[in-house]
C-alpha cells in the first residue's frame, strides 16, 4: 500500500531565522578557571577612565530600518510589541581599544523598545544577548519580543549587534557563493587529499577575514564586549546592568561579572555555557548534548506510525547514520532556485538545528520523511534548516553569524589544534556520539590558521560580592548541556549563582513556555524575589 505523506509544513522564515541566532553557540577553547592572563592591552578599565564624549554622548534614538543582510533576515523587520510600544534603534560609539580610549572607535548597533512605567514602577533597562557569539541582538530582539512583553512593564527591554557582528562592523570572510561552497563541502575527511581540501578551506577562510577586517580581528574579545556593556549601562543612564543572557550570552555576562562585580544588577543566565572546561572537553560534552537531544527526538518519532526513520529508536539512528553517510558522495536534490542539493554537511547542519527545539522536531520529521521518500527524494526541508543554522538569509545573502562567530571565539582563545590533536581525540567523539561526533571533531581545526593569536586560555567568570545570579539549566539542552550550569555556579563564587533546573528539552528555558520557568524568572527580574537554589520545574 502505498503510505499517503502529509503535506509539507511551511517553514516560518522568521522563526527559522531568530532560532538560527540562537543555537550558535560558543565552542571557544577554555582552560581552568584561575590561569587566564587579562586580554592583550586591556586591563581592568572603568567608564570613568573613558573620555566625556563616549560616557556623555546622547545617543540618537529613531524608528529603525528593515535589517541589513549582515543582520539577517530582512522579512524580519520589527514590529510593535503587544502594548503598542514601538522599537528605536541607535548606534553607540565606543573605543576599538580600551587601553586606547582616547584613539579610534567602533560603532555599536543598538535597539531598545522603551517601558511606559516611571518613577518606582521602572526598574531600568534590561540588557539581552541572545548568543553565538554572533548573534544579532537589533534582529533577535524584537523577533521574540512577546515572550518579554510582561518584563517591559518594568523594563526598557534593549539589545546589540556586539562589535564584529552585523551592523557593528560584521566580519565578513567570503562571498555568499564562497559561502555556499564553504558550508557544503565535506567537514569529514576520509584521507589525505581531503585533509588537505579542508586544510585549504579553512585557510582561505581566515585569509578572507584577515583581507575584509584585519585590523578589527584583535578587538572581537568578549572582554571587550563586555567593556562595551558598561558604556552602554552609563550611556543608559542606569547604575546597575541588568541583564538576559542566553547561550553565549552567558558567558559574556560571566566575564561581565568578574570585571564589574559592584555593578551587577539583576541577571539571569539561561542555557549557561561551561566556562571550566578546555576546548575539547566542551565540545565532547556538545556532541554528547545532541546525542541526548537526538535520543529524546527518536523516542518521541517512534510513537507515531508515520515516523520516517520507523518505530524503533535505535534502528531508527542507524537509518539516520546510514542516509548521512550516502550523502557524502550522493547529494541529494532539492527545490533551491540556486540549484543547490543537500550535501552531507548540510543535512548534519539541519538535523542539528532541529535538535535545538523541538518546536522544530515536526521539520525535522517532515524533512527526513521527504529525503528518504523512495524514488523521489527531496532535501528541501532540511537544507532550509541547515541554511538556517549557517546564517543563510532566503535571498541567498549571509548574516555575519558564522563567520563572527568564528572570529569572536578565535579573538578568545590561545589554543590552536592541530591534525593530530583531532586524530587522537576522534575516538572518544565518536563514542560520544555516533551521528554528530565526527564532524565536531574536525571542528576543532577552526582557528588554526587564524592571523590573530587568542587573548587568554579560558573565560574568567569568579564574580565575588556580585548581586544574585539565577542560571537555568536544561536538562535536555543539546548545545549548553545542564552539567555547565553547576560548573558556572562554581566559577562564579559564592553566594552568586543560583540554580533553577528545568527537567525538559530544548536550548534555553524561558521562551520554552514552562510557566514554571517563566514565573520564576519574572519574579526575580520584575520584584527581585530570589527563588530557592536548587529549584526545579517539570515539562
Amino acid at each position: 500500500m502505498t503510505r499517503v505523506r502529509p503535506p509539507r509544513p511551511v517553514l516560518a522564515p522568521c522563526l527559522l531565522a531568530a532560532a538560527a541566532l540562537l543555537t550558535a553557540v560558543s565552542c571557544s577553547p577554555s582552560d581552568p578557571v584561575g590561569s587566564a592572563p587579562a586580554a592583550a592591552g586591556s586591563g581592568p578599565t572603568d567608564t570613568s577612565d573613558l573620555p566625556g564624549s563616549l560616557t556623555g554622548q546622547d545617543l540618537d534614538w529613531s524608528a529603525c530600518e528593515p535589517p541589513d543582510p549582515a543582520q539577517g533576515d530582512a522579512q524580519m523587520s520589527p514590529g510593535a510589541l503587544p502594548d503598542g510600544a514601538e522599537w528605536e534603534c541607535a548606534t553607540m560609539t565606543a573605543p576599538l581599544d580600551y587601553a586606547d580610549p582616547e584613539g579610534e572607535t567602533i560603532d555599536i548597533a543598538m535597539i531598545r523598545a522603551r517601558s511606559a512605567a516611571r518613577g518606582d514602577k521602572r526598574v531600568g533597562s534590561l540588557l539581552f544577548n541572545f548568543g553565538g557569539p554572533g548573534g544579532s541582538g537589533v534582529v533577535t530582539l524584537p523577533a521574540f519580543g512577546q515572550d518579554y512583553a510582561t518584563l517591559h512593564k518594568r523594563y526598557d527591554l534593549v539589545s546589540f549587534d556586539p562589535r564584529g557582528v552585523g551592523d557593528s562592523e560584521g566580519v565578513r570572510c567570503l562571498s555568499d557563493a564562497r559561502l555556499d561552497e564553504f558550508f557544503a563541502a565535506d567537514p569529514v575527511p576520509d584521507n589525505a587529499r581531503q585533509r588537505r581540501a579542508l586544510k585549504d578551506r579553512l585557510k582561505e577562510f581566515a585569509d578572507g577575514c584577515e583581507e575584509s577586517a584585519g585590523d578589527l580581528l584583535p578587538h572581537l574579545t568578549t572582554t571587550a564586549t563586555a567593556r562595551d556593556m558598561d558604556l552602554m549601562r552609563e550611556v543608559l543612564g542606569d547604575d546597575k546592568l541588568h541583564y538576559f543572557g542566553i547561550s553565549y550570552g552567558t558567558e559574556l555576562g560571566g566575564v561581565y561579572a568578574h570585571l564589574f562585580p559592584e555593578r551587577v544588577g539583576r541577571a539571569v543566565f539561561d542555557a549557561v555555557v561551561d566556562p571550566t572546561g578546555d576546548s575539547e572537553e566542551g565540545s565532547l560534552g556538545q556532541a554528547a548534548g545532541f546525542q541526548l537531544a537526538l535520543g529524546s527526538y527518536l523516542d518521541r518519532c517512534a510513537e507515531n506510525d508515520d515516523c520516517p526513520l520507523g518505530g524503533d529508536p535505535e534502528e531508527g539512528e542507524d537509518r539516520l547514520a546510514r542516509f548521512l553517510d550516502k550523502l557524502a558522495d550522493d547529494p541529494l536534490p532539492t527545490q533551491d532556485p540556486d540549484g543547490r542539493k543537500l550535501t552531507q554537511a548540510l543535512a548534519w547542519n539541519g538535523v542539528a538545528q532541529a535538535l535545538y527545539s523541538e518546536e522544530f522536531w515536526p521539520y525535522l520529521t517532515q524533512g527526513l520523511d521527504d529525503a528518504l521518500a523512495g524514488d523521489d527524494p527531496d532535501g528541501t526541508v532540511l537544507l532550509a534548516l541547515g541554511d538556517a543554522m549557517n546564517g543563510r538569509n532566503p535571498d541567498g545573502t549571509y548574516s555575519t553569524l558564522q563567520s563572527s562567530l568564528t572570529a569572536i571565539n578565535c579573538a578568545d582563545s590561545k589554543r590552536r589544534y592541530t591534525v593530530d590533536d583531532v586524530r587522537d581525540a576522534f575516538d572518544d567523539f565518536e563514542d560520544a556520539s555516533p551521528v554528530f561526533g565526527p564532524p565536531m571533531a574536525w571542528s576543532l581545526l577552526s582557528c588554526t590558521y587564524w592571523p590573530v593569536d587568542g587573548r587568554r586560555d579560558h573565560p574568567d567568570v569568579g564574580a565575588a560580592g556580585a548581586a544574585p545570579i539565577l542560571l537555568v539549566g536544561t536538562t535536555g539542552d543539546p548545545a549548553t548541556p545542564y552539567e555547565g550550569t553547576r560548573h558556572m555556579k562554581e566559577a562564579l563564587g559564592d553566594d552568586v549563582g543560583v540554580e533553577l533546573t528545568y527537567e525538559g528539552e530544548g536550548h534555553g528555558a524561558y521562551n520554552g513556555g514552562n510557566e514554571c520557568v517563566r514565573s520564576t524568572v519574572d519574579a526575580y527580574l520584575l520584584e527581585g524575589d530570589v527563588p530557592e537554589d536548587g529549584r526545579t520545574c517539570d515539562s
